[in-house]
């Protein structure tokens, strides 16, 4: 069996290059995760997102143990095989969505008790369940149970949230169960303090978890402050394990971190963009609604090699957004997500060459 490794390949400045091997084969990093929040990466097929070059999907606590529930997806077999995607899949831990969908929410030292934002019906989340549910649903990598600092918080509120979240990492680690090609990351909070993410990374350093994430970021600070959080808090972190910036995000956003040690992303904001009609290119985001494309008959991006580039226009792909045909969402989703493995392509190509990258490469 596999054991869950993390072979860094080069580091270039800060840019790091490698690979994740895992009980479900291995993850080139820098990755980009594209997200599959109820099993499924909207409007694609496992096999077409996989064409994209993705080698790794995220999955959601949160949304799965709702519906349709955890003990239902490992009695059909686990996650990979119900949403038929046979590669790695991380799961987030439920905290942050907690945090942002859920309303009536009580956090406590034992957990949090909220209502489903579907029904109302309430559930409690501990470090326990969480752990639990992302073990039924098979995960191949797991994320620990935290409460996502929001953004402005005070020192006072920051240093709450970071000690309540390594408490829960402990409880967290001492849920898991070790298996060979399976591992579980820790999430390091502390909001924009510099000393407090210390604290958070040296707590959960000692837990030595597989891999660790930076959460609490892409909460509304914006990209200078975030970038100047990075600039310190990566090089905090363990450099023989992976890293993952939660939530990020734009292109810009995902060269700037890998810049500053990042190693894994994951956003809707190439699914989310995609079904609104927006496309991501080298030259620059086009939307597709604009009028201007009604009698256009080149591809989005002359470049790119994916299903809607070779064979449709803007032409086409303006007519079917505009009358709102589902076949619309679907290429363009297509086509952000290639974009995105591309850019990854590049950034891994120029790591590997100790090549500079900037934003206009």
């Amino acid at each position: 069996m596999t054991k869950f490794s993390f072979n860094l390949q080069k580091i270039h400045n800060k840019a790091r290059l490698g690979v994740i091997n895992t009980a479900h084969g291995e993850i080139r990093t820098p990755a980009f995760m594209p997200v599959g929040t109820r099993g499924t990466v909207k409007a694609m097929l496992p096999q077409n997102v996989k064409a994209t070059g993705a080698d790794i999907l995220l999955g959601n606590t949160y949304h799965l143990m709702l519906k349709p529930g955890a003990e239902r997806i490992a009695a059909l077999g686990g996650l990979h095989k119900f949403m038929n995607w046979q590669a790695p899949i991380l799961t987030d831990s439920g905290g942050f969505q907690v945090m942002s969908l859920s309303h009536l929410r009580k956090i406590s030292e034992e957990g949090v008790v909220f209502s489903s934002h579907i029904d109302g019906s309430k559930h409690m989340l501990t470090p326990e369940r969480s752990i639990e549910i992302q073990h039924l649903l098979g995960s191949t990598i797991t994320m620990a149970f935290d409460e996502c600092t929001p953004f402005p918080a005070t020192f006072e509120q920051a240093k709450l949230s970071q000690e309540l979240t390594s408490r829960w990492a402990k409880r967290s680690r001492d849920a898991f169960k070790i298996r060979d090609g399976y591992g579980q990351f820790g999430i390091v909070q502390g909001g924009i303090y510099p000393i407090l993410r210390k604290i958070s990374a040296d707590d959960l350093s000692k837990l030595d978890f597989e891999g660790y994430a930076l959460g609490g970021l892409a909460v509304g600070e914006g990209q200078e402050l975030m970038f100047k959080v990075l600039d310190y808090a990566s090089d905090m972190l363990p450099v023989n394990k992976p890293r993952y910036l939660m939530g990020v995000g734009k292109p810009s956003d995902i060269i700037g971190a890998v810049a500053r040690g990042i190693d894994m992303f994951d956003c809707v904001i190439p699914t989310r963009s995609g079904r609104n009609g927006q496309a991501f290119t080298r030259g620059g985001t086009i939307n597709i609604r604009n009028s201007k494309y009604a009698d256009d008959n080149s591809p989005l991006d002359e470049t790119c090699e994916c299903e809607a580039c070779k064979n449709y226009s803007k032409a086409y792909l303006h007519h079917l957004v505009r009358v709102g045909e589902i076949l619309g969402s679907m290429l363009m989703t297509w086509h952000n997500l290639a974009y995105y493995q591309d850019l990854m392509n590049r950034i891994r190509a120029y790591i590997a060459e100790g090549k500079d990258f900037d934003f206009e490469a």
